[in-house]
């Protein structure tokens, strides 16, 4: 009852497309993709019940509510094939098959998977191609980028402006790769970190950068993804509209017209 009572007002997880092979999931913010394997295997099985349930958790009930799965012994583990930050919200894919995980890992790794990410930044975002090496350490503990061209794993991020909010900006980036934190590093050693930022949003060994948007969290959102499905070969692509509290954000920051301010 309660889960219901989330989705009905967007707060929970949507299945947004399931079949014998995958699902495609909405996630609000706060929730997390799946459980790292090191956690779990530092839990173990009865520890993790005691642990806030992540979203590859609550998919086999969600699963079965839909009547994709009538039985508990049908019901099959999810895999996941990628990640959303615990803070990110929007779309994710899961396999449900071996095969479909190998499938849609191979696209992961060739980069034909397209993702698109949405996301409002401190002050006048440029667009552009942002490319560089990333490295687990650039020095002050956090991931970021190398000086050194071709150490790290490449990371490429393609920015475009959509829409200029006075000292904010509600930018798009289209993943080239798809690197831990890749999005995050790259806007905040942009000068223009995302609102909500509290890792990468300083430059190294400085200060964090002023943020007066009043966000509680990343305002990131994975708005569209699409694929080769892994066992028709059709190409598919769902898009999902920003969750409430990024939409309030843009709506609170984007300057008031004269005749409006009159109204």
């Amino acid at each position: 009852m309660v889960m219901r009572k989330r989705r009905a007002q967007g707060l929970g997880p949507i299945i947004r497309y399931a079949d014998k092979h995958l699902v495609v999931v909405d996630k609000p913010p706060g929730l997390t993709t799946m459980r790292h394997p090191k956690e779990a295997a530092e839990f173990g099985p009865r520890g993790q019940r005691f642990l806030p349930p992540t979203l590859a958790d609550l998919l086999p009930d969600l699963l079965a509510r839909r009547g994709r799965l009538r039985k508990r012994s049908e019901r099959t583990q999810v895999r996941a094939v990628h990640r959303l930050d615990k803070d990110t919200s929007g779309l994710v894919v899961f396999a449900r098959t071996v095969e479909a995980e190998r499938h849609l890992g191979r696209q992961f790794r060739a980069h034909t998977i397209e993702r698109i990410y949405r996301g409002v930044v401190r002050g006048r975002a440029k667009e552009g191609k942002i490319e560089s090496w990333l490295i687990r350490d650039r020095g002050d503990g956090r991931r970021g980028s190398s000086t050194t061209p071709g150490q790290g794993q490449r990371a490429v991020t393609h920015v475009r402006v959509l829409e200029e909010l006075g000292d904010y900006t509600l930018v798009e980036c289209r993943l080239e790769t798809g690197r831990t934190h890749q999005v995050r590093i790259h806007l905040g050693e942009a000068g223009t970190p995302l609102c909500g930022e509290r890792i990468y949003d300083r430059p190294l060994h400085g200060k964090p950068l002023p943020d007066g948007s009043g966000m509680k969290r990343v305002a990131l959102h994975a708005a569209i993804l699409g694929f080769e499905h892994p066992a028709t070969g059709e190409r598919m692509r769902w898009t999902s509209h920003l969750p409430k509290d990024m939409a309030d954000l843009i709506k609170r920051l984007r300057p008031t017209k004269p005749d409006e301010s009159k109204a």
